[in-house]
């Protein structure tokens, strides 16, 4: 086994939150019953909202296109079932907690596929253009959280080629395990899926990236990438957020995304999940629309934890009730506890960032003090940024001064929220801030 001195990590900040990963890092993936109906969000991506081409009593195919992408940076949406549309309405969006448009629609059980969809295809002979539109076609998009359309970054700038492709299998979010169960599951899959996006975009080395905590993972990637030139598996030190693209980046290569809207292509490289690595993988090989996720569903709150497949637009609550939620659960987090984020309700559906469902009890929202400039969110911010002056800025509302100290650069890593002694929510202020500031030009736009 690598040694810790030969670990690779990133140069600045990070915490080391406990990873609470092992109630599930051994639970094989299972496969849900797909559910009676399934409410499918319109935007489920970053950039403009799909626009519904279905409507109600119309019939659909499983992998049928039921949403359209208005504009390059947006995503087409797929059915997920056979059925018949129920409903075109508003359904709520996790993500922002408002109401975006869905096409809901009810499951015949049946399970057909719309015609030319789940085949496969003939890779060999297929044109890179060609490979790139099947994943424009099939609605691919980042599947660790960002959910950024995944065509895109295999369309670099021809200023900034692509010499560096990474699969992140870092999963440094505390409870996740569904990218290191895939790894373990679907090794030569995710291989293949690595040298057809090495393919798309002409590079010529490609790594995967996985925390040390992981060991049987790096084994089994090891072992899949045995006689692959040009790839290779690299053991990161455990440490977040590892599994952020600059940060990975950064350790693998040494070489540092610019903070102030810099892109992992204006350094020659290009970062996919696993999960995004396999749906391309998917699309390409079998022109499969993404319309299910893996999924790992844990916390206090439920009984039954694990690690499964779900259809895209299922509803939170019927996860919920399936695995046991105990009743006196009192926080919902759809993502992991440091970039997820809580829910009001689990009357909502699931989308394609969706990588895990935590349920709590006993949570408590710790009262917040006032900044005592202790610099430590300084000291462990991977972007060195000054997140306690931002707070102080945002808390007053002065936005330039805010964004200069950092508000629009930060990821939202939660790391100064996490190690803040004074209990300072750094992270909701800065999601509040940004949205404040689109908000103020949308309005100065009309």
């Amino acid at each position: 086994m690598t040694t810790t001195e030969m670990l690779k990590t990133f140069r600045r900040g990070g915490v080391h939150p406990g990873d609470s990963k092992r109630r599930t890092s051994d639970l094989p993936i299972q496969r849900s019953q797909p559910p009676a109906e399934v409410a499918v969000l319109m935007a489920q991506h970053i950039g403009a909202p799909a626009a519904p081409v279905v409507k109600k009593k119309d019939a659909v195919r499983k992998g049928q296109l039921v949403g359209e992408a208005r504009g390059y940076i947006s995503a087409n949406i797929h059915s997920p079932v056979s059925g018949t549309v129920k409903a075109v309405e508003p359904r709520t969006y996790g993500v922002t907690g408002t109401k975006v448009m869905a096409v809901v629609i009810e499951n015949d059980g049946e399970e057909q596929w719309a015609e030319g969809t789940n085949e496969p295809q003939d890779v060999d002979s297929m044109e890179v253009q060609r490979m790139v539109d099947l994943v424009q076609e099939c609605g691919v998009v980042g599947m660790g959280g960002a959910t950024f359309p995944a065509h895109v970054k295999l369309n670099p700038p021809p200023h900034t080629p692509v010499r560096h492709v990474f699969v992140n299998g870092a999963e440094c979010e505390p409870y996740v395990t569904v990218d290191h169960r895939l790894m373990l599951e679907r090794a030569a899959d995710i291989v293949d899926g690595l040298k057809l996006i090495m393919r798309m975009v002409d590079a010529s080395s490609g790594y995967v990236g996985i925390e040390a905590n992981k060991p049987d993972a790096i084994e089994v990637m090891d072992k899949a990438l045995a006689g692959e030139r040009g790839i290779k598996v690299v053991p990161l030190k455990v440490k977040y957020p590892q599994g952020s693209e600059q940060q990975l980046i950064t350790a693998v290569t040494g070489r540092e995304v610019p903070n102030q809207g810099g892109l992992p292509s204006d350094v020659a490289c290009l970062v996919h999940n696993v999960a995004t690595t396999l749906a391309i993988r998917d699309a390409v090989r079998m022109r499969k629309p993404l319309i299910e996720r893996a999924v790992t569903v844990t916390g206090e709150g439920i009984r039954d934890a694990g690690n499964f497949i779900e259809l895209v637009g299922t509803n939170v609550a019927d996860i919920l009730e399936r695995q046991g939620a105990a009743e006196d659960a009192n926080q919902l987090i759809m993502g992991g506890p440091m970039m997820g984020i809580a829910q009001a309700s689990p009357q909502l559906p699931l989308v394609k960032g969706n990588n895990c469902i935590i349920l709590r009890r006993g949570a408590a929202v710790p009262e917040q003090r006032s900044c005592i400039r202790c610099g430590r969110c300084v000291s462990h911010c991977p972007l060195g940024l000054m997140p306690g002056e931002m707070s102080i800025a945002m808390e007053r509302q002065d936005w330039d001064a805010a964004i200069g100290y950092g508000m629009l650069e930060c990821k939202e890593c939660g790391c100064c929220t996490y190690i803040c002694p004074a209990r300072r929510r750094i992270v909701h202020m800065t999601k509040f801030g940004k949205a404040e500031l689109r908000r103020r030009k949308q309005q100065e736009s009309r």
